[in-house]
């Protein structure tokens, strides 16, 4: 088409019609898979991190590595080698590169492997292995019937041996008490991890054996949720101040906080969970200051005594059937740690308690905790 200029005056182009509809019908697929693919790249560009996005993913990768700091997780999960680098997500353990690899090769819905410092891990993924607790509470299950005869490998173990003792383990489940194996309906066995929190492996435990048997001795009464909430004035034991974290025993049962950096008026708000046995003690409570390089430091510590909590629960029965009431108290004295009187109440269905402590054996330091009764039959 040609266009000549006329003596007239010149006048403006008329306007261009508007697009036609882009259709697809036409064009080829692999045109289309191409466009889609690019659109699916712009838009996982224009979704990285924002300021906020990455304050959390920052504030993971801390909680991440003050959960890597506590003394069961220092050494590999599966055979002891100092300082491991990587993690089951999935499952909650840390894990040595050895060990990584086999994990890599039971897939993703048996075990997801993560670094713990160069890869990004989701708030999710980080609450999960929180949540577990670590090394020494995830063996706790999947080692609580390894038979004799069978030994975990060492750090120095051949491949055959290590990854012949972790197949048994978390793809076989053969270390793990029957009655909580789990098998998909594609018989592939998945991880405990992904179907059961670490609360509900005791609970369930509970549950459905309603009297738990440890050596044949111990039978449980129920479950005590004691929830760490905060401490103050926390005695310092580093240059300026404390990386304090708590640890509660029943008999042989641990628990154990997250560290909190740099933090004399720590707010923990986490919950921890102990089976308390019908012969059941005082529970002890310790603060320590978490150190690298050296044995940590204790910052104090305390008793709380649960006769009174469980007495009362126990005389009051379903506490669902009452309204929110005082049932008991916990009085203050000079033979214990209680800053003042530690009231037994029914709140919204459950007995629990508040009680302040003055940290013993200390400069200075107090704690403060919110109890929760769960009888077995719950």
């Amino acid at each position: 088409m040609f266009s000549f200029i006329s003596n007239q005056t010149k006048r403006p182009p008329p306007p261009l019609p508007p697009p036609l509809p882009l259709s697809f019908h036409n064009i080829p697929t692999h045109i289309i898979s191409q466009t889609s693919e690019i659109q699916k790249s712009s838009l996982s560009r224009s979704t990285l991190p924002t300021s906020h996005n990455a304050l959390l993913l920052n504030k993971g990768k801390r909680r991440l590595k003050d959960l890597l700091a506590q003394p069961d997780n220092r050494k590999c999960a599966d055979c002891g080698a100092p300082d491991p680098k990587w993690a089951s997500a999935n499952i909650g353990v840390f894990i040595c590169l050895k060990c990584c690899g086999i994990h890599r090769s039971l897939g993703t819905h048996i075990s997801k492997v993560l670094s713990v410092t160069l890869d990004e891990w989701s708030e999710e993924e980080v609450d999960s292995m929180i949540e577990v607790g670590g090394n020494g509470s995830a063996n706790s299950i999947y080692e609580a019937y390894i038979p004799q005869g069978v030994s975990k490998p060492g750090p120095d173990a051949s491949h055959e041996v290590r990854a012949k003792f972790i197949r048994a383990k978390y793809e076989s489940q053969e270390f793990l008490k029957p009655s909580l194996r789990i098998l998909s309906s594609s018989s592939k066995k998945h991880s405990l991890q992904s179907s059961l929190s670490r609360r509900l492996w005791i609970v369930l435990d509970i549950q459905v054996h309603r009297k738990i048997q440890y050596e044949g001795m111990v039978e449980f009464i129920g479950l005590l949720k004691a929830k760490v909430l905060r401490g103050a004035n926390l005695a310092v034991r580093d240059m300026l101040s404390s990386d304090p974290y708590v640890v509660l025993t029943l008999g042989h049962q641990k628990a154990q906080t997250s560290v909190i950096k740099s933090n004399l008026n720590p707010v923990w708000n986490e919950e921890l969970m102990l089976s308390v046995p019908q012969d059941y003690g005082a529970i002890k409570l310790q603060v320590f200051d978490h150190d690298t390089f050296s044995a940590d430091d204790i910052m104090g510590e305390a008793e709380i005594e649960i006769q009174s909590m469980i007495t009362s629960a126990t005389a009051f029965g379903d506490p669902e059937m009452f309204g929110n009431m005082q049932i008991g108290k916990w009085l203050k004295s000079g033979d214990n740690a209680l800053l003042e009187d530690s009231t037994v109440n029914i709140v919204d269905g459950k007995v629990k308690q508040f009680v302040s402590l003055k940290l013993q054996n200390v400069e200075s330091g107090e704690m403060y905790l919110e109890l929760e009764w769960i009888p077995l039959d719950q």
